[in-house]
């Protein structure tokens, strides 16, 4: 597991939310959500953090039942 220095993690921001992000594991989280509800991820491969738009895994919306 790679885990960011507070330092960084605290002056990324999501580039399609532009909210902060949290580190869950390998991956960075964003705080806020798109348009639908959505929440971004963004892997960490070899302690770098791939925060290109492409790139994202869209976490979908959770829907009340």
């Amino acid at each position: 597991m790679s885990n960011l220095s507070a330092q960084l993690t605290a002056q990324l921001r999501c580039p399609l939310t532009g909210s902060t992000l949290i580190q869950h594991g390998d991956t960075l989280v964003s705080t806020g959500t798109g348009d639908n509800g959505e929440t971004y991820s963004y892997d960490i491969v070899e302690g770098i953090p791939v925060m290109l738009a492409p790139e994202a895994t869209v976490i979908p919306a959770k829907t009340q039942g």
